[in-house]
């Protein structure tokens, strides 16, 4: 870790660990003194502990998870194997994150389906009663994101999951950026897929993500990406699908990033989820509140319960902020309207600062950025 560096842009990619590095360079380094598929069957075992590990940190079984490239890929290959049909109905959060509502919109290309927006409640949430007053035989699917990329919310997802189980709804949660932050139970979320990414608050490496999928569910979907990891050819007019997670999977794929992956995942699962967001919310609520008294600045998250990510803005432009910050080696992102134009365009806003914090981030460095962004906007 660079120590000069503060970095709160853990939404956007954490730092990795001397672990997760150095395990990634050692099987890169192998494979270019002994060839790809060679190391590949010597670190085979290792890489295996990958499903384990994923599954023990959402409470899965090892063949209900495949791993993905990212989250995104991870979302869409779920969501494009379910089978729509004309007039089928999705349910969405109005803090839906652009890449999905664009699948929904992609989709509608091809099939007459309907795209409902469940009403949020005061406080920035999915309304339940408004989400089972729009409960009807059509509806195919709910999709809702778990946490927003800004906002700060924590969506209801295990009353969201009640609803879903109890209609025999196919329920899809986008956590992306809770998975590694905010403690995740699929048994308990009863979510038919759960997408998360690695490099976020797992501390995993860029380009690396896996899939949830029940295992009961398997069977009432198709997916998109057979190839012969996924399923077999057994004739010429004929194959067979797998019945497990790594239908999803396609044969070629970064084994170093997997098992760096692997490594993150064996970390966060030692440390535990419970501690890793009970340390992210207290050094997240200190932050807001260093924040609040500060002129010039407005918070803008929303939630009851709220998450380890902070967006603010200030009547200097946020990239001029984020410059600046740049300047004095502290890392935060923007949040652009596009990014969840629903909820931005209702609350008026265009871009912002997003801070988000990390167990590995501490008050003092909290205390130079606050000190650091009063300079900038006083």
């Amino acid at each position: 870790m660079n120590n000069s560096i503060i970095h709160l842009n853990n939404a956007g990619a954490s730092l990795v660990s001397e672990k997760v590095l150095s395990a990634q360079l050692e099987y890169l380094q192998i494979e270019a003194q002994n060839g790809g598929y060679e190391t590949a069957e010597k670190f085979d075992s290792q890489l295996e502990e990958f499903y384990s590990e994923a599954a023990k940190f959402i409470n899965a079984r090892a063949d209900e998870i495949a791993f993905t490239e990212s989250a995104t890929v991870a979302w869409q290959r779920s969501f494009f194997s379910i089978p729509f049909e004309d007039g089928d109905i999705i349910l969405t959060s109005k803090i839906e994150y652009a890449s999905n509502f664009i699948a929904f919109l992609n989709l509608q290309k091809e099939k007459k389906i309907n795209i409902k927006v469940i009403p949020s409640t005061g406080t920035g949430e999915v309304d339940l009663k408004e989400l089972e007053n729009l409960i009807s035989p059509q509806v195919k699917l709910i999709a809702i994101t778990h946490i927003p990329t800004n906002g700060g919310i924590v969506n209801p997802a295990e009353e969201v999951g009640k609803i879903a189980s109890a209609h025999n709804i196919l329920y899809l949660l986008d956590s992306c950026q809770s998975v590694g932050q905010y403690p995740l139970d699929v048994k308990k979320i009863q979510c038919d897929f759960l997408t998360a990414t690695g490099r976020k608050f797992l501390r995993g490496p860029r380009g690396t993500g896996f899939l949830f999928i029940k295992k009961a569910t398997i069977e009432r979907l198709r997916p998109q990406n057979l190839d012969l990891h996924s399923a077999e050819w057994t004739s010429i007019n004929s194959y067979e699908q797998r019945q497990d997670g790594r239908a999803f999977e396609t044969w070629e794929t970064n084994l170093a990033a997997k098992l760096g992956l692997t490594i993150a995942l064996k970390a966060a699962n030692e440390m535990g989820s419970t501690e890793i967001w009970k340390q992210i919310t207290a050094l997240s609520n200190y932050m807001r509140e260093q924040l609040s008294a500060i002129n010039n600045i407005d918070v803008h998250d929303l939630g009851i319960v709220k998450s380890g990510i902070i967006t603010l803005t200030s009547h200097i432009p946020a990239d001029e902020i984020q410059s600046e910050l740049a300047k004095a080696n502290i890392n935060v992102s923007l949040t652009s309207k596009n990014g969840t134009l629903l909820d931005m365009e209702e609350r008026h806003l265009d871009k912002m600062i997003r801070a988000s914090v990390h167990y590995y981030n501490t008050k003092e460095e909290i205390d130079t950025f606050i000190k650091t962004l009063k300079s900038i906007v006083s």
